[in-house]
């Protein structure tokens, strides 16, 4: 396994913000291609170009659709051509310069004709046919029904993505079973390569889709439009998410946390995780098969649910659990002030103003609406005091609600803070234990990569980091006496190591050349000594 010295870690290239190291004096077909396409060179366009084109298909297909509703498609021809036109010449440019580079490109290269190559291959084919009928129709006469229908073949495009990602999760796979490959598919592992992430999007994207024809179907103007799309939307949203709970039941076995359970799979149904993603798909079926029994339209609205399913691909929710669990009882505490404060001033509102406004302070129940918005100072205004002494106490409430309910969310955002802090001084921590052999094997650095992305390290705060253990760690060691740690072995070890990396160091930072010419004027180095130089430079 590939071990790196902590001193040469390339910061940006941990945190996945390398930049393409290419010769300016390449020729330009070459320079072209490996700036745009190829995908062996990090840091170039060629994941930006695939992300965008992938962004275009999708759009070209939800264009597609509304096109078939004449409400939406009639008065706005003119964007919808518009907007046909724009992607077609995107599609246009990419098939062309795939075209023009092909001569490039690993599997033509070595063709006799590459770029004839190319137009024959599975590929490019798609390609051509993505923008193949938009031409025809300007020379050949073509039923627009039959035209609409051919540009459903740009969604074929997404291919040139996808395809790539399966071979990618078969060589991660081989030789596991059928269960361990759904978990790759589904679950966050060193299986699941690229094909898990696009089945990430993909849920997220439906997720997202789901929620907005929940929130747009609320128009009455816009359900009356699409109210079959919003149907069929949501029915195809409940197959995905169905399918991908099922997927996540049967292969949850396959995750440490649940190997060691009498009953995994019921371990796994009543995580939180889970919860959500029942949730996602309950309120359909519930309407589905009890619609005549009960009327159940009220459980659309919990539909929205849905969107907690975007609770997986970020730990924000996950923090902040852990700071409610950590600042419990001062917020219990809190909680329980102002439920009293809130209790006592009903009452006491009750008692002074009934009388007054019999309407309005009916009952207790009644009173404690007027005495949350009054402490939280919201003040809508539909209940306020009319006596003396009913006023004169609104002006107390509202004072004490600017402290009471400050208190509650002061705590949390101070406790939010202090947790990324307890966290990074967690993988401080980390960092220092690594640093004991001076160097960081690939699992370590998998480790310190994703500790940093999950707390949004930036580029600067990492190397700061990274600079301040190093000198804590080399401090630790150079405060002992020379003779002192001569008598550890292991103490001498690590200092040797130190050495070596400052040598090292130093000749990252120095011109080797102008180095061995002092070396050698006037003897400063023995031959020996300067032969020893270049070995731990690497240079003989």
């Amino acid at each position: 396994m590939s071990k790196q010295y902590i001193k040469d870690i390339d910061v940006n290239e941990l945190l996945g913000h390398q930049k393409a190291n290419i010769a300016h004096d390449l020729p330009r077909r070459k320079w072209l291609y490996s700036w745009l396409l190829d995908p062996n060179i990090p840091g170039n366009f060629q994941t930006d170009v695939d992300k965008w084109i992938g962004i275009l298909i999708v759009l070209n297909l939800f264009s597609l659709v509304f096109e078939h509703v004449p409400a939406v498609y009639e008065p706005n021809q003119g964007l919808f051509h518009a907007f046909d036109v724009f992607s077609v010449a995107v599609f246009t440019i990419e098939y062309l310069t795939r075209w023009y580079l092909a001569p490039e490109d690993e599997e033509f290269k070595g063709k006799s004709s590459p770029r004839v190559a190319f137009m024959l291959s599975p590929f490019a084919i798609i390609d051509f046919l993505a923008v193949a009928p938009f031409y025809f129709q300007a020379f050949i006469p073509i039923d627009l029904r039959m035209l609409r229908f051919l540009r459903l073949l740009r969604i074929l495009k997404l291919f040139r993505i996808i395809i790539p990602a399966i071979h990618e999760f078969r060589e991660l796979n081989q030789g596991r079973t059928f269960r361990q490959k759904m978990h790759a598919l589904v679950f966050p592992s060193d299986f699941g390569g690229k094909l898990h992430q696009i089945f990430d999007v993909f849920i997220a994207i439906w997720v997202l889709l789901s929620v907005a024809s929940v929130v747009l179907e609320s128009i009455q103007s816009l359900d009356y439009i699409l109210h079959l799309q919003f149907i069929i939307l949501d029915a195809i949203a409940v197959g995905v998410f169905t399918v991908e709970l099922f997927l996540r039941i049967y292969s949850c076995v396959e995750d440490p946390q649940y190997q060691d359970r009498v009953a995994p799979r019921l371990g796994y149904v009543k995580s939180g995780s889970a919860i959500i993603d029942i949730l996602a798909v309950t309120p359909f079926f519930l309407e589905v098969f009890l619609h005549h029994l009960f009327d159940l339209r009220f459980l659309r609205v919990f539909r929205l649910a849905r969107l907690l399913k975007l609770t997986r691909y970020n730990d924000a929710t996950e923090i902040l659990i852990k700071v409610v669990v950590r600042e419990w009882p001062v917020m219990s505490a809190s909680a329980f002030i102002m439920m009293l404060l809130v209790v006592m001033t009903a009452s006491l509102g009750y008692l002074f103003e009934h009388d007054a406004q019999p309407d309005k302070f009916e009952n207790i129940p009644q009173s404690i609406y007027w005495a949350v918005i009054t402490l939280a100072s919201v003040g809508y205004g539909d209940i306020s005091p009319v006596t003396p002494v009913g006023r004169f106490m609104t002006i107390i409430l509202a004072l004490l609600g600017i402290g009471i309910f400050a208190i509650p969310a002061a705590l949390l955002s101070s406790a939010f803070s202090d947790q990324l802090v307890k966290e990074r001084d967690t993988l401080k921590a980390n960092l220092f234990s690594m640093l004991k052999d001076g160097e960081l094997d690939e699992n370590e650095i998998i480790l310190l990569r994703n500790e940093a992305k999950r707390l949004h390290l930036t580029v600067e705060e990492l190397n700061q980091l990274i600079d301040q253990i190093i000198k804590e760690h080399d401090v630790n060691t150079r405060e002992i006496p020379l003779v002192k740690v001569a008598e550890q072995p292991e103490l001498a070890v690590e200092h040797y190591k130190q050495l070596l990396g400052e040598i090292r160091r130093l000749g990252l930072l120095t011109d080797h050349h102008r180095f061995d010419e002092a070396a050698q004027q006037g003897y400063r180095l023995a031959p020996q000594d300067l032969t020893i130089w270049k070995q731990i430079q690497g240079k003989s």
